[in-house]
């Protein structure tokens, strides 16, 4: 064109597809000579939008297996319990099915080695409760279903956005479950990384949302995840899945994704690399609604644990404020009941016999055994009132 004007080079705009619909990332021409000569253009990913080897979501994998198998190595069923399950394993043996069917420890191990226990948290000052449970696992079955999920999800979330912000949102969203469970389940324990998985579902949601110009297939993308959580919520209305802590997982990593995984938007990318000599006005890194969204999200997630936090430690149980909040944890039906009040057993003891009786049930079963340690007592009462 006359008048020795030049056309502005730009960030080159290129579709890749991912699970869940296709999404646009823009590329940085490695070289301009190749370009301008036509011949071929190569490109590298510039720092907004590189992909990220994923190892953090691997190791937490690690960690949680490596803590199971030392969970049911302090468990030791054969010498605590009167039966177990694949006794060949010897102390890796399972708690029989009428007390954990799902091929794990008992309830007095898990308490141990830290799940996440209202009581002491407030009146032992175990707050670090809230961080450990999301580590332990009540069994086999809950842990392939916990991990197998954490690899899917994880590892497409830590290519994407790298290990420092999905690790810090695992962690925080965690910690959001173990608290909104903490302010309804008061007499039972909960273990298991659920309320971080809903966190990073949640932030899958809120990414999409705050990222919208990114996505190709917008309205299918939202579609798919939005049934995948209503399902996984679904889920946690059967009797001993504690939804509280997936509900408080979800709403954590939803905010947390809006503060974690905004991205700037492609006109402040192509302007940022392009040459200086075609600079054109000036442009946001982010649009308004991102903004909005960011700070929004941030107060709503200092208000929410600060409050959260308060009501804890003073004892409030949030279920005498909402009567009808326990069914978004477990839904009663014709077939299943959701009583899950803790167990305990009148104990009598005489020469080498024990006598137990269920107080929830009043039955009565007699055992022969001399000097029982307390953790087998209260293994044997477990199975006696399930």
């Amino acid at each position: 064109m006359a008048g020795g004007v030049h056309s502005q080079p730009e960030i080159q705009i290129q579709v890749h597809s991912r699970k869940g619909g296709n999404s646009v990332y823009p590329v940085e021409p490695a070289t301009t000579t190749a370009a301008s000569s036509g011949g071929p253009a190569f490109y590298r990913e510039i720092k907004h939008f590189k992909k990220w080897f994923p190892w953090l979501i691997p190791s937490f994998v690690i960690v949680n297996v490596v803590t199971f198998l030392v969970t049911m190595y302090v468990n030791n069923c054969p010498h605590n319990s009167v039966s177990c399950y694949a006794g060949f394993l010897g102390r890796f043996s399972f708690q029989p099915f009428s007390e954990n069917p799902l091929l794990g420890p008992s309830s007095t191990t898990l308490e141990k080695m830290g799940a996440l226990d209202v009581n002491k948290v407030v009146r032992e000052h175990q707050g670090w409760r809230l961080i450990t449970c999301m580590w332990l696992h009540g069994g086999v079955f809950h842990l392939l279903a916990n991990m197998l999920s954490l690899l899917v999800i994880g590892i497409r979330l830590e290519r994407e956005f790298g290990f420092v912000r999905i690790g810090v949102l695992y962690i925080i969203a965690g910690l959001g479950g173990s608290l909104f469970s903490a302010l309804f389940i008061k007499s039972n324990i909960s273990v298991g990384a659920s309320g971080a998985l809903f966190g990073l579902l949640g932030s899958m949601l809120s990414e999409l949302i705050i990222n919208w110009t990114i996505y190709a297939n917008k309205i299918a993308v939202l579609v798919t995840l939005v049934v995948i959580i209503i399902i996984n919520l679904a889920v946690g209305l059967l009797p001993h899945v504690d939804n509280f802590a997936h509900i408080g997982g979800f709403v954590s990593g939803f905010l947390l994704g809006f503060v974690f995984l905004i991205r700037p938007q492609f006109g402040w990318v192509s302007q940022r690399y392009a040459s200086r000599a075609y600079s054109t006005s000036a442009k946001p890194k982010f649009k308004m609604y991102q903004m909005v969204l960011w700070v929004v999200s941030l107060i709503l997630l200092i208000i929410g644990f600060t409050s959260g936090f308060v009501m804890l430690f003073r004892g409030v149980d949030l279920n005498d404020h909402c009567s009808w909040c326990h069914y978004m944890s477990c839904l009663p039906t014709s077939r299943w009941s959701c009583n899950t009040e803790p167990v305990s057993c009148m104990s009598e003891q005489t020469s080498n016999q024990l006598t137990l009786t269920c107080s929830n049930s009043n039955k009565t079963r007699t055992y022969s055994l001399s000097n029982p340690s307390t953790s087998k007592i209260q293994g044997l009462c477990t199975q006696l009132c399930r």
